[in-house]
């Protein structure tokens, strides 16, 4: 046959939905870290990945090898290009996506991880259950609040789809700390809420890169491992 075909590295992967549950503290900081490696390199490549999320990183626990695949929605990035809206996964689209804000960036996966990364210290999967586009938006509202919401949309020229009327009301920014509950609290460390505080932003440029996410402290104990590993965690 002359039909090309690519041939991918197995990955005995574990359905997300039974392995997250599992996971101790250091497994959720390393994961990420892993993943947050994932996503510098594509990025250093020029590349938005545009669908992270949980079903898109596969997990060898055993082996502890993270791969981030499906690619079928990257695209490269150029400055100032509009980009198609209607990327990313529902309960993991930026509010860039939300607001039919073409010009995002690379940052959109940054709010993709910071969903991911709620549900497994908050242990609510997903974070943010929007049972539409628009009742998504409405749900991120009602954590980061609409005046934030509001003078987002004022800094980038944005209008509001007239659907918003009815149905966005007025919401305070509700405190991370009003989602720990006795089942979570082990995992929500000072560290992990400021990291989580600098992803899940409105403002796409105020998001964490990659780079930036892998020197945060809430990842100290992993680079501490890695470091007294011969550089490997």
């Amino acid at each position: 046959s002359k039909t090309p075909s690519l041939i991918f590295e197995y990955v005995n992967n574990t359905d997300f939905k039974v392995l997250y549950p599992k996971f101790t503290d250091y497994d959720v900081r390393y994961y990420i870290y892993e993943l947050l490696k994932a996503l510098d390199y594509c990025h250093s490549k020029g590349i938005m990945h545009r669908d992270v999320k949980p079903h898109n990183v596969m997990i060898d626990h055993e082996k502890r090898k993270l791969r981030l695949i499906d690619w079928g929605l990257a695209e490269f990035y150029h400055p100032g290009t509009e980009y198609n809206v209607r990327v990313a996964s529902r309960y993991f689209k930026g509010p860039e996506l939300l607001v039919d804000f073409q010009e995002y960036d690379y940052s959109l996966d940054m709010w993709s991880l910071g969903c991911m990364f709620a549900s497994m210290i908050f242990r609510k999967e997903p974070f943010f259950h929007g049972h539409d586009n628009y009742d998504q938006l409405v749900k991120i509202a009602k954590v980061l609040g609409t005046d934030e919401l509001f003078a987002y949309l004022d800094k980038y020229d944005i209008e509001l789809d007239a659907q918003y009327d009815d149905i966005l009301g007025r919401y305070p920014r509700k405190p991370w700390n009003k989602f720990v509950t006795n089942e979570n609290q082990k995992f929500v460390t000072k560290e992990a809420i400021d990291f989580l505080d600098k992803l899940l932003r409105y403002d796409h440029q105020e998001r964490l890169t990659p780079q930036e996410a892998m020197e945060h402290p809430y990842f100290d104990p992993v680079r501490q491992h890695r470091d007294g590993n011969g550089n490997r965690a």
